[in-house]
């Protein structure tokens, strides 16, 4: 796909006018979108609105980036890239480290993959998104009427009635900078990407790489604490409900006297009781068995798609690269908010290295596959 079928927009605040004009300089991109109602209540989806009215006559696509992010010289010529590839999916270029969404850019990053199904009852990151037009004009009718004042959310709901969530890019070229929030999110503290990489790493799993369609059941963290999201869980009663991991685990066909005797019999004890002197030992025991539960996930997704992965040909250093991303940001983006900025370099590493320990011992909860080969996208 031509680049200049591809029209953008900065969204922006006039506070951070000045931020949005430098970003769209640096990296090519459309006007600024500015706040119609900057006096009035924070509204992310005030100014998105405006944002996805900003499309070029002539576009088949449309890309809304926020004010807050950084991102490569390069980033229009991958977005064109992976428009020509999926030319009617939204396709999100950013997902938080932490949350459901996070867990499935990782697990993805850890079996391999280039891009996931985004998870259909979370908030659609909107940092930046790529629509198709008519899609863009359809979510700017959608959205209209809505009280709700977070783009993310109502692009999340204008999803669902389509179908189809979006998809993510699981090398995350795209980075939010800074823990101020115009609209209510500094409470969440330090957001960074799940698998931050440069352009050279991401464009072979972009332009190449398989999609994860289906993750099955997804363990996640929040808060110093590990959760599982059972298989189907959109249709719960209460889907943004959050079950522990020894609550879950029935639905997955584990038991713990299964994950407890990995981990005794496996875990590295002396990186165990580092960790668990920086953030304590609760801590450290619920990111191991997290990091099981994904390697044990990301596992299984290799195995169904081991024809989806030899389609999509040789990328092992590209693979290799957004998999050491994924483990980097696991350990900071399962800490409590509060504990963040106490990291270092150090204590990163240390946590990487714990959580592929742990990841590499997976395998040992995975029992034979079953069903049919995964359809090759």
């Amino acid at each position: 796909m031509s680049t200049t079928s591809l029209s953008s927009a900065v969204m922006t605040h006039p506070v951070r006018e000045r931020q949005a004009a430098a970003l769209a300089a640096r990296l090519g991109l459309g006007g600024l979108a500015l706040d119609p109602d900057p006096t009035g209540p924070p509204s992310a989806l005030r100014t998105a609105l405006v944002a996805w009215a900003a499309r070029a006559d002539d576009a088949g696509h449309h890309l809304v980036v926020q004010d807050d992010v950084a991102a490569p010289p390069e980033l229009v010529e991958l977005v064109a890239g992976s428009v020509a590839r999926f030319p009617d999916e939204a396709l999100i270029f950013y997902t938080n480290w932490h949350a459901r969404n996070g867990a499935a850019a990782r697990l993805a990053a850890l079996a391999g993959a280039g891009w996931v199904r985004a998870v259909p009852e979370e908030f659609a990151p909107t940092l930046a998104i790529c629509l198709p037009v008519r899609t863009a004009d359809a979510f700017r009718a959608f959205a209209a009427g809505t009280a709700e004042r977070h783009d993310d959310e109502v692009m999340a709901t204008f999803l669902r009635t389509e179908a189809r969530p979006g998809l993510l890019a699981v090398p995350t070229v795209v980075e939010h900078i800074g823990t101020s929030s115009i609209n209510g999110h500094a409470a969440q503290g330090i957001r960074l990407a799940v698998c931050p990489v440069g352009a050279a790493e991401a464009r072979p799993l972009l332009d190449r790489g398989w999609v994860l369609e289906e993750w099955g059941w997804l363990p996640y963290m929040r808060y110093g604490e590990g959760y599982v999201r059972p298989v189907g869980h959109e249709h719960d009663a209460d889907p943004r409900r959050h079950l522990r991991w020894t609550e879950a685990l029935p639905t997955t066909g584990l038991t713990e006297g299964q994950v407890r005797d990995v981990v005794r019999r496996h875990r590295a004890e002396d990186a165990a009781a580092s960790v668990g002197r920086l953030f304590g030992r609760g801590f450290a025991d619920e990111l191991w068995i997290h990091c099981l539960l994904l390697g044990r996930q990301a596992e299984d997704a290799a195995r169904r798609h081991a024809a989806c992965r030899a389609a999509a040909g040789p990328a092992g250093e590209a693979v290799a690269r957004v998999r050491a991303a994924a483990l980097s940001t696991v350990g900071p983006a399962g800490l409590p908010p509060e504990r963040r900025p106490e990291l270092t370099p150090e204590h990163t590493a240390l946590m990487a290295a714990y959580a592929e320990g742990a990841v590499r011992c997976g395998g040992r909860l995975l029992g034979p596959v079953e069903g049919q080969p995964a359809q090759v996208r």
